[in-house]
């Protein structure tokens, strides 16, 4: 093969890496857009979702009841909180409605549903809800408006926006990984000592078991 020929089949493998790269962040900025659940509340009963995510990062969820008797809707109530049990949203006897916040600690979002039973009866109730995070939460087209930028640069907004949303998951995971490293190495040490403090004990005792029938039997004059 000529210099030319492997310099041209290294530029193909460069521009395929590329593709692929690309490809591989688009795919994971569309999941991160399209992520919606739908629930189906039982009559008597709570239904909740939840999501683990990092402090300073921007939620928004949109929840709508889904029904075939369009001109007699049944109603639901909302509450969501944070890890630490603040009351982040709160509505009632609702058939949609919105919350947006932003994360003030890292943790479990919980987002939970139950029906008024008055009026949907014995039937359940089906809810979708659109739950978007961190780079899927931005309004694209008001960027778009405001910096003057569309087509592949806008393209290009959203990847990098992916890039960063990647990188500082990565870092969180990370930083999670290390605080259970941590916690794991105390707690073998804590079982180490402990074990180490019950043999001890247990030897400590035994030695006053034999040194108290020692004296008892020297005392009965059996030894």
């Amino acid at each position: 093969m000529s210099t030319i020929e492997k310099f041209e089949s290294s530029m193909k493998m460069t521009a395929n890496v590329r593709r692929g790269f690309t490809t591989a962040l688009f795919v994971f900025f569309l999941i991160q857009v399209g992520e919606a659940v739908w629930l189906d509340v039982p009559p008597t009963g709570t239904k909740c979702v939840s999501e683990e995510i990092q402090s300073n990062v921007v939620v928004l969820g949109d929840y709508l009841i889904i029904s075939e008797d369009h001109t007699l809707l049944p109603t639901i109530s909302a509450k969501v909180t944070s890890p630490y049990g603040n009351n982040l949203h709160h509505v009632e006897n609702v058939t949609h409605g919105q919350f947006a916040f932003t994360t003030q600690e890292s943790g479990n979002y919980l987002a939970c549903f139950w029906a008024d039973s008055k009026s949907h009866g014995n039937k359940n109730v089906s809810i979708n809800i659109d739950w978007k995070t961190g780079i899927a939460a931005k309004d694209w087209n008001s960027i778009a408006k405001k910096e003057k930028i569309e087509g592949v640069e806008l393209e290009i907004r959203k990847l990098e926006g992916a890039v960063e949303a990647i990188h500082e998951n990565l870092l969180y995971l990370k930083n999670k990984e290390a605080e259970m490293r941590t916690v794991s190495e105390k707690t073998n040490s804590r079982v180490a000592w402990f074990s180490i403090m019950s043999l001890g004990i247990c030897i400590a005792v035994s030695g006053l078991q034999v040194v108290y029938l020692k004296q008892y039997f020297e005392k009965k004059k059996l030894i």
